[in-house]
């Protein structure tokens, strides 16, 4: 075939057969899947897709317009009420409107230095970020980033928060229409107006009082760079409660934002270099928040925000928290009216009107914080947290930064029975175990001694006791040798299990002491499920929330069985006699509201009396009351002594136990008796006898009297009592109820624990 021939050849689509009847690497190259995707079919598919996607970007563009500001962006409040439906408080938004020009010029910059440096060039959206968010969005990978100011404004006032391809395509088109059609002062004052800085507060003038207690206009360039720089991690960042990783990557951001101020030219370098990091005062809460209303409001919205993200409505406590200040909710507590003030004035007349700082400078570092729930339920019916919320901002009720002392011996006791566990001659650990109760004997783990001998209070030598005298004198020794005994990692399990935040609590002998963080809250939840049998129960602020036509749903307070009911039960009954033979029998036993009601409860007071404490129960009722020593100026932890006009120590078995005392029975509608199901019987009998109107025999969960006291010989025969502290003034010569009784201090330790005493005696 001639030339002319083949070309004429190749235009009707033939082609010449390779010599030999093998087809040419080129015709066998094109068979196939290359047939259809050669580059020029490649190309033209992707420039078709790019003309179809601007094609429907200008529909789009032609079909969205500017809407009107959103539900979102309107003013609302919060309700909160008590459990029966009556109003509690309203917390509204804190927002006030401010126009540009009332924001120093160097200010406003600072925003957009941390946001979107290119803002007063741009169009309104970033493409990139744009589209890098949209393919984050369609991998289910969920943060979008890379918006401008423009975006995030479009975002917060004319859209929702929601993180879907529609949204985000929206924000773009209303973006880009919003760019041409306002000014970027327009756009600019609306960003800041409406974003939120934490705390509450919403836009740069609410956020301009919450942090530095000024107006928008008075603003430094620092404070302004620390806004901006807040824009990002309201949550994290706030210097008031951010950790010290929180507080670090705050000054990062802050470094970060006054570094492109001077990239763009508009700060000197050499000023830049002169400032210093604006520290921001402490929050101060909104109106309406005075008292103990504040208090429970917080810790409401806490208990919210967290279930907020376990529901998975927010990603996170800070998505959560700008939902929660955005309003509109109906938050249904479980505090209730009455016992709420019954608490309140137990406070007022057992300890506040005691306290004088102007004749006792240590008075002015007592705080107190109680929380009181009912086991069946789980409700937290009434809650302290402070002497008034606008005055101290910290809950009491709720912090966990003070030892719980000796309230912790009771969770050993609770390990040894669920766990069966034995001494160290193999004899099984119950109320009726004798142990050496030597101040500083060393605990043992066998044969080998675990370099741990900590003292009673007072040194007081116990000698061989029970256990039941140990939880009723809170012998340290005793308890800290059945830690071992038991085994600490068990005993930590046993104390989450409880209820208690065990993350990074080391199984060490020194935890028998109580040397951990609790608080209040806590504290009430792990007595709270002793008093239920051994149900676990998780203390509820929260009744139910509603928002519009949602409601957010809460996990049932009452879980599952977390220790047999045998070993809940058995210390229970043990510390039955802690109220009525042991440290908290003066102002527990004896108090003439009691009128026969069964009461189980621990005395604790911690190391250098930095804090004093009584948790305790009845059937129907469990309050932990603690006392904390922070010093008013630096809020540091400190020492207690001789306030409210004591004699030496704020014990447990003192203030707390007063207060305690007065709330419990002020709010008893009846008398009841614990429901106990242990080996040793109903209950174990005290030592000695309460007066006749007290007796644990009008109660109906008494144990039979046949049955011989368990505690009554070895408090008899101490191995070694001090001379200051003669068999005379132990439990078993106590006189009748009906007499004055003796001072705490001299007579029963009160609630030993901690070695350190800076006036020379060890401390429960």
């Amino acid at each position: 075939m001639g030339r002319a021939e083949e070309r004429r050849a190749r235009r009707r689509g033939g082609r010449r057969a390779a010599p030999g009847g093998r087809r040419s690497s080129d015709a066998a190259g094109r068979t196939g899947i290359r047939r259809f995707l050669t580059w020029k079919k490649i190309l033209g598919t992707f420039f078709g897709l790019c003309l179809l996607g601007m094609g429907a970007f200008i529909v789009l563009y032609m079909l969205i317009d500017i809407p009107e500001g959103n539900a979102d962006a309107e003013l609302q409040g919060n309700v909160y009420e008590y459990s029966d439906g009556s109003l509690m408080a309203r917390k509204g938004y804190n927002r006030e409107i401010v126009d540009l020009a009332r924001v120093p010029k160097d200010v406003q910059r600072s925003f957009v230095a941390a946001e979107n440096k290119t803002f007063y060039k741009d169009s309104g959206v970033d493409i990139r970020g744009t589209a890098r968010g949209l393919l984050n969005t369609l991998s289910g990978k969920g943060a979008q980033g890379g918006s401008t100011i423009t975006q995030q404004y479009v975002k917060n006032y004319y859209l929702t928060q929601d993180r879907t391809v529609t949204r985000k395509l929206k924000e773009m088109v209303i973006s880009l229409k919003l760019d041409r059609e306002k000014s970027k002062d327009h756009i600019l004052a609306g960003y800041i107006n409406t974003s939120y800085y934490g705390r509450g507060a919403y836009g740069i003038q609410a956020a301009a009082q919450a942090y530095y207690r000024v107006d928008a206009e008075d603003l430094t360039v620092e404070q302004g760079a620390y806004l901006a720089a807040l824009l990002q991690a309201p949550n994290q960042y706030d210097w008031a409660i951010a950790s010290e990783t929180g507080k670090t990557l705050a000054k990062e951001r802050w470094n970060y934002v006054l570094d492109n101020m001077v990239e763009q030219k508009w700060l000197d370098r050499s000023g830049r270099r002169a400032m210093e990091f604006p520290v921001p005062e402490e929050p101060r809460p909104a109106p309406g928040m005075e008292g103990q209303t504040g208090y429970v409001v917080e810790a409401a919205n806490d208990a919210l925000k967290r279930q907020l993200v376990a529901q998975g409505t927010a990603e996170d406590m800070n998505r959560a928290e700008a939902l929660v200040d955005a309003g509109g909710w109906t938050v249904t507590l479980n505090i209730d009216k009455k016992k709420q003030t019954a608490l309140e004035e137990a406070v007022r007349t057992r300890l506040t009107s005691k306290l004088d700082p102007d004749k006792r400078e240590v008075d002015a570092d007592v705080q107190a914080g109680a929380v009181s729930v009912n086991p069946k339920t789980g409700a937290v019916v009434a809650m302290y947290g402070g002497v008034d919320y606008v005055k101290h901002y910290t809950n009491n009720a709720t912090r966990d930064d003070y030892q719980p002392a000796s309230t912790f011996k009771p969770v050993i006791l609770a390990a040894a029975v669920d766990q069966d566990a034995v001494t160290q001659d193999g004899v099984p650990i119950t109320a009726d175990t004798v142990y050496d109760g030597t101040s500083r004997r060393p605990v043992t783990d066998g044969s080998r001694k675990v370099g741990f001998a900590p003292p009673n209070e007072d040194e007081v030598d116990y000698g061989d006791v029970t256990v039941q005298e140990a939880m009723n004198k809170s012998v340290n020794s005793v308890f800290a040798q059945m830690g071992i005994d038991v085994g600490m990692p068990e005993v930590v399990r046993t104390a989450g299990e409880l209820g208690m935040e065990t993350e990074g609590m080391d199984p060490l002998p020194a935890q028998t002491l109580g040397s951990m963080g609790a608080s209040p809250l806590e504290m009430a939840g792990v007595y709270a499920t002793l008093d239920n049998h051994g149900r676990k129960v998780t203390p509820a602020v929260v009744k139910s929330a509603e928002h519009k036509d949602r409601r957010v749903g809460f996990p049932d307070p009452i879980g599952e069985r977390v220790i047999s009911r045998e070993a809940a039960d058995t210390v229970t009954s043990v510390l039955t006699g802690v109220v009525d033979d042991g440290t908290a029998r003066q102002s527990v036993r004896e108090n003439p509201l009691r009128d026969g009601q069964q009461v189980a409860g621990k005395t604790g007071t911690s190391d250098n009396n930095r804090s004093a404490w009584f948790t305790g129960f009845t059937p129907g009722l469990v309050t932990s009351v603690g006392l904390f020593g922070e010093d008013a100026k630096t809020q540091d932890q400190v020492p207690m002594y001789r306030a409210g006009g004591v004699g030496h120590r704020v014990n447990g078995g003192g203030f707390p136990a007063e207060i305690w005392a007065a709330y419990t029975f002020g709010v008893m509608d009846e008398v009841t008796g614990f429901d106990l199901d242990t080996k040793q019987g109903a209950a174990v009998r005290p030592t000695q006898q309460p007066s006749d109107t007290q007796s644990p025999s009008e109660t109906p969960s008494e144990e039979p009297t046949s049955e011989a006291p368990t505690t009554e010989a070895p408090s008899m025969t101490p191995s070694k009592t001090p001379t200051s502290q003669p068999p005379s003034q132990t439990p078993t010569s106590e006189p009748p109820a009906t007499t004055s009784s003796p001072p705490p201090t001299p007579g029963i330790p009160e609630d030993p624990e901690h070695p350190e005493d800076p006036e020379g005696n060890a401390e429960e």
